[in-house]
């Protein structure tokens, strides 16, 4: 791959900007609901297949009521998500509940709208018990420790946080299965693992559900315990990178469904349905954090200011990760200059990319009007969803190009209202320091 995909041109981009300024993410509607179809024709090889799409990657119930239509559900891991799930008209069992440190109140809601609960530790089976009453279904999630290899963004499994030791899952499988005797609660059960994240090769997907059928077998065997459902996780990656390939969804099922006939069928445990949490690989390549360039500083390095900061995209601060940016207009331009590309926030890493070639750049303060737009792309996922207030930045709107080549907005921009809004200012007049 050596180009990038935006959907739009400069003229189409000045018009949209006539009335939402920059910056602002864009998210293409048709490649959403095309790439969800890839997915699931894919996976159309086994039994039964649903994605639980990761809210946290784009928490916005219009792209959630999108993949909702195409038979997507939620994986979500707060009371908010669980809110935005049902506002896009998910219901009951397409929602899986993956949290962590989980207090009692959003379990209970978890329950009340008949959500998936997916536990993260051995204490939680007793602590759901007492606090809101073992569901009927209930998935425990794996953490497979040294036996498995993570990766750069979520770490190594033996160094995180999540999940239950295998020993420690095949004693809460035996223990549930105890407590669902006669007409006691669960009588259901479930299996999740998350391991990596913007994983690009299909060999450790497909051993990572290898992983997760010799674990179904061994469970079986020493607790009678036949799972329902193996939820794979995500992790799957997008290639940011022009060097870089896209995962392709058959090879990857195929190579699924070979290790899932070998092990699942051939123990006697078919069928079993296959989940995964896909969030990043359904949006993330098809949605662009849109930005104009403001100054331009030339000291050491060459700088160029966008009008968008790193509280609209921390990726790169956070990880150092790539994200490919052009400028509309000049796509064809020689890549003859070097800019780090940088936000106004009080931040040396307020940096979207470091030293990067580009074509040369008009900056508004050059100009006199307005800059040359700067597209971020692959911003579809964990893009406007990390995004935060600090120096008081506002963070920047959402806009939806739909099928029909119109344009909505799906979010606003932030004001100053909304910064102030949590504070209670009614009782600063008269207010003294203790000092």
């Amino acid at each position: 791959m050596n180009t990038k995909y935006f959907p739009l041109d400069k003229t189409e981009l000045e018009k949209i900007t006539q009335r939402y300024p920059t910056p602002f993410y864009i998210y293409d509607e048709k490649a959403i609901i095309e790439n969800v179809r890839r997915i699931k024709a894919a996976f159309s090889v086994f039994p039964s297949y649903k994605n639980h799409f990761a809210v946290k990657a784009l928490p916005n119930p219009y792209i959630l009521k999108i993949l909702a239509a195409e038979g997507f559900g939620a994986d979500c891991a707060s009371y908010p998500e669980l809110l935005l799930a049902e506002a896009a008209g998910m219901k009951g069992e397409d929602i899986m509940f993956t949290s962590n440190e989980t207090p009692a109140s959003e379990y209970n809601y978890a329950q009340k709208i008949g959500a998936v609960i997916n536990l993260d530790d051995f204490s939680h089976i007793e602590f759901l018990e007492k606090k809101c009453g073992l569901p009927e279904l209930i998935s425990l999630r794996y953490n497979p420790g040294p036996i498995k290899e993570g990766n750069a963004i979520i770490g190594k499994p033996e160094e995180a946080k999540y999940g239950f030791t295998r020993e420690q899952i095949v004693q809460a499988y035996a223990l549930l299965k105890k407590k669902g005797e006669g007409t006691s609660l669960p009588k259901r059960f479930a299996l999740h693992t998350m391991v990596a994240s913007n994983e690009l090769s299909v060999p450790y997907h497909i051993e990572t559900a290898k992983m997760l059928f010799e674990l179904a077998v061994e469970i079986n065997a020493k607790t009678g315990v036949r799972l329902e459902f193996i939820n794979l996780g995500g992790g799957v990656g997008i290639p940011y990178k022009l060097d870089q390939e896209a995962v392709d969804y058959n090879l990857l099922a195929c190579g699924i469904q070979k290790v899932y006939n070998e092990i699942i069928e051939g123990s006697g445990l078919a069928p079993i349905s296959i989940r995964t949490e896909w969030g990043r690989v359904v949006t993330g390549p098809y949605g662009w954090l849109v930005a104009r360039a403001v100054h331009k500083k030339e000291i050491y390095r060459n700088y160029i200011a966008l009008d968008a900061c790193m509280a609209d995209l921390m990726r790169p601060a956070l990880y150092g990760a790539y994200h490919h940016i052009t400028i509309p207009g000049k796509e064809n331009a020689p890549l003859d200059e070097t800019y780090d590309v940088v936000g106004s926030l009080c931040e040396n890493n307020d940096k979207f990319a470091i030293q990067r070639k580009l074509p040369k750049v008009v900056t508004s303060a050059e100009a006199g009007n307005d800059g040359d737009f700067a597209v971020i792309h692959d911003a579809g996922a964990h893009g406007r969803a990390m995004g935060f207030n600090y120096n008081g930045k506002l963070r920047c709107g959402e806009l939806l190009l739909r099928t029909d080549g119109s344009i909505v907005q799906i979010r606003r921009p932030e004001t100053p209202e909304d910064y102030f809004a949590t504070l209670d200012l009614s009782s600063l007049k008269g207010f003294e320091s203790l000092a």
